[in-house]
């Protein structure tokens, strides 16, 4: 009866994970890490490892009609998995090793950055100034660091550097940087190939289901919904896990 009831929850999650990605169309794997830590019990290594599977997941299928609509740009997004893959993979590595606190910590200055970047609004088409191509190298490392360490696909950071470096309009770039996150993923998740054994795949196989269903759905109304609204409330549900993570991690322990 638990392994239905664990089974009916993660379902729940899932739709909940999926109606975020719909409307806002990030912060997947900010949910679901979470989700998987503290409503299943799983280790942070683990949690991260299969946000990984589960993001991927909803990225590709996200990614499939943005590509049927030509709103994938599939040069910028291997340029940036390309430049942050060295980050990527030397994360995924370095993740086995750190500490669970130093990795729940980390994930809740990410959560507070993300949160934060959500309430400054949508980047303009009409960039005045292109990025550097050295603080283009410098951002893809640290979305390819952050999807090693922390299971993120780091779609927050993508589409500003779309938009900034490669003056990409915002339905390309939105459609290119869910391309980013799942090479980013993928690429994580195979460099976590040695504990795959470990970690029960059926809660996290739920979740992507009901993800990837719920966000489809999700999405034919983000349009009837002002996103400043949507990207606020998503904001203090970035803050209110972080705050929540500090405390579980160090104070409620």
């Amino acid at each position: 009866m638990n392994a239905y009831a664990d089974i009916l929850l993660a379902l729940l999650s899932g739709a909940f994970v999926g109606s975020v990605l719909g409307l806002v169309g990030a912060g997947g794997a900010m949910l679901t890490v979470p989700i998987l830590l503290y409503l299943f019990h799983y280790s942070a290594i683990h949690a991260t490892t299969a946000s990984l599977a589960v993001v991927f997941i909803a990225a590709l299928f996200g990614v499939i009609p943005k590509a049927r609509t030509r709103d994938v740009l599939y040069r910028e997004a291997f340029t940036v998995w390309t430049l942050g893959l060295v980050t990527n993979l030397g994360g995924s590595v370095l993740a086995k090793q750190l500490a669970p606190s130093i990795i729940t910590g980390g994930f809740a200055v990410v959560l507070i950055l993300a949160g934060t970047s959500m309430l400054r609004g949508a980047v303009k088409d009409r960039p005045e100034r292109k990025i550097p191509f050295a603080l283009l190298l410098l951002i893809s490392l640290v979305i390819g660091a952050m999807t090693g360490i922390f299971g993120i696909g780091g779609g927050f950071m993508a589409i500003p550097i779309l938009v900034l470096f490669f003056h990409t309009p915002q339905n390309k770039a939105a459609g290119t940087s869910l391309l980013i996150i799942a090479l980013n993923c993928l690429t994580s998740f195979l460099g976590h190939h040695s504990i795959w054994h470990e970690i029960r795949w059926s809660i996290p196989a739920a979740i992507a289901i009901s993800a990837v269903i719920v966000s489809t759905v999700a999405s034919h109304f983000s349009k009837r919904v002002p996103a400043t609204h949507l990207r606020r409330a998503f904001a203090a549900v970035l803050y209110a896990i972080a705050l929540f993570t500090i405390l579980k991690t160090w104070f409620l322990k």
